[in-house]
């Protein structure tokens, strides 16, 4: 029978590492990657071209929510993840051997397992387990479950080795269901064994009478049945201790997937799944034994000046907002991040990774509603005021440092997310429908609208390039916009029309209400954008207040 599409055959690869060599369910493996082969597959994937800073208001409203999906900028966490996933995957496969007959024997033991109802029954020797387990907690938004995705994807899902007739599983990732039984846990894993294999082992287990017993029994035998290389059981804050039987069933569950199976388990969660495994976390108990990872947010370490270059360190703070700050579609841009927006960026979002991301790509369709075409300080700090009310709670635990109030507040996402990108995309097609845009002007033509918006980011008069635009695209519109900007610009440079000097008495009225979507270096917009109390302040900040006393030393 043909293999399903996710399914793929294996291909040996000798390896370097002893305990490994000749065996085929690691040998089929990829390779293990290097530091710089982890960062660029964990790093996103963002579709932005410079060009599209001055495409049309409503397209980069469609544009700019794209990094909710594609940016994912790698941290130290994050390879240091990959590659204890590297590890265990592989390391518990040890005791699993398709050759040795370690394979075969842990099948024995899982028969007798069935027979007896017992976790713990063995009929031979015990099978050696090389099983490694850990347990992951950190603040949700942090990216545990974005980068275990990330770092899974570089493996096959899946491997048919022929020669065996045998088909591996890697890794299978499911979610403890918000109920946290641990009944319906099992539900779930032989749901997603379905999904991979196409079987049919949830209407063949699964019956109304099943018990979690029975289920618990049967789960390690299938597990082993297909070779599974690492289980993660992601949101285990959900699993409660009085539904699923106290505390001690749970924890005996999983020690025996590790260490009587031979399954790594990785336990992914909040820290309000501490307070189910502190007991063993704090007595380091062998029976549990579980490694434990805590995964903060980002750290804002204060500025230290590097004592040779004279440039301020790099922390990942830094090197996180400075990649994701390219990402603008905004027309008047800042093309530097400022100290003041930086500092004031990690104050409101405390450096979670899903905050600061949502926070920017708020502001940038805000941005775009107001006309300010970039994102300012007071700007950044109102979208946060707004948009963000029911995660101010969670980030002011966060700011507090206080371990109880974070772990009250643990689970921080923030509702409504495509209902508040939505309202903002609208607000932006009102705003386009009342001005005189390119999109009215060239009656919805995107061609003409990218090649209006790419002559005048290149300081062409907008009145003069509509009929220039309209003339090309009718003598030419076979042409690529690449091959018209160029014709475009000789017209525009041998017109008689040639634009006269702006003059300080040509300046155009603004009103006052909307001079914050002036240029950056204009003094209106300087001035909307503090109290006229601080006003003296921010301009001598940007040198331009005549320094007296200096010129009279």
């Amino acid at each position: 029978m043909p293999l399903p599409k996710n399914i793929v055959k294996a291909v040996y690869t000798p390896s370097d590492v002893p305990s490994y060599r000749g065996n085929p369910c690691i040998e089929a493996l990829p390779e293990k990657m290097s530091h710089a082969q982890v960062k660029s597959s964990l790093r996103g994937d963002v579709k932005f071209h410079t060009e599209d800073i001055f495409a049309d208001k409503r397209v980069r409203a469609h544009m700019i929510p794209s990094l909710l999906d594609d940016f994912f900028q790698p941290l130290a966490a994050h390879i240091k993840l990959e590659e204890r996933l590297s590890i265990m995957i592989r390391r518990g496969y040890v005791g699993r051997n398709l050759d040795d007959g370690s394979w075969a024997a842990h099948m024995q033991n899982g028969y007798e397992r069935l027979k007896s109802g017992e976790l713990d029954t063995c009929k031979f020797r015990k099978a050696r387990s090389t099983a490694l387990s850990l347990l992951f907690l950190g603040c949700s938004g942090s990216g545990k479950s974005t980068t275990l995705d990330y770092s899974l994807a570089a493996y096959p899902q899946a491997i048919f080795h022929e020669k065996y007739n045998f088909i591996q599983v890697v890794y299978l990732k499911i979610d403890c269901p918000h109920d946290g039984g641990i009944r319906n846990l099992c539900v779930n894993f032989f749901r997603a064994l379905d999904q991979v294999l196409e079987t049919n082992y949830e209407e063949r287990y699964v019956k109304k009478r099943s018990t979690a017993e029975t289920l618990l029994n049967l789960m390690p035998h299938v597990a082993n049945l297909h070779g599974l290389g690492l289980l993660v059981i992601d949101e285990i804050q959900h699993l409660s201790r009085k539904r699923s039987g106290g505390v001690d069933k749970m924890l005996n569950f999983f020690v025996t997937m590790v260490n009587t199976i031979g399954l790594p388990v990785v336990l992914v969660g909040t820290p309000k799944a501490r307070s189910i495994f502190e007991r063993d976390l704090r007595s380091a108990r062998r029976g549990a034994g579980f490694g434990s990872l805590l995964w903060e947010p980002m750290a804002n370490p204060a500025p230290v000046i590097n004592a040779k270059t004279g440039k301020i360190k790099r922390t990942e703070w830094r090197a996180f907002t400075d990649v994701l700050w390219k990402y603008q579609w905004l027309e008047k841009r800042d093309e530097i991040l400022s100290e003041e927006i930086r500092q004031c960026w990690y104050d409101l979002s405390q450096g979670v990774h899903d905050i600061v991301v949502k926070l920017f790509v708020l502001s940038q369709l805000r941005a775009i509603v107001t006309g300010t075409e970039r994102i300012t300080l007071n700007l950044i700090k109102q979208v946060y005021e707004d948009e963000f009310k029911p995660v101010h709670p969670m980030l002011a635990a966060l700011r507090s440092k206080d371990p109880e109030k974070i772990a009250q507040f643990s689970d921080l996402t923030l509702p409504g997310m495509d209902q508040k990108m939505l309202e903002l995309s609208s607000a932006i097609s009102e705003v386009v429908e009342f001005e005189d845009s390119p999109y009215v002007i060239y009656g919805g033509n995107e061609q003409a609208q990218r090649l209006h918006s790419l002559l005048t980011g290149m300081g062409c008069e907008s009145s003069r390039v509509v009929s220039l635009v309209k003339k090309a695209l009718a003598q030419s519109p076979g042409l690529s916009t690449r091959a018209l900007v160029p014709v475009i610009l000789d017209w525009y440079e041998s017109s008689d029309l040639v634009p006269e000097k702006v003059s300080s008495s040509k300046i155009k009225s603004v009103p006052k209400k909307n001079w914050n979507t002036l240029d950056s270096d204009d003094l209106r917009f300087k001035f909307s954008q503090v109290d006229e109390v601080n006003l003296y302040g921010e301009l001598k900040k940007y040198s331009l207040i005549f320094d007296v006393n200096s010129w009279l030393q």
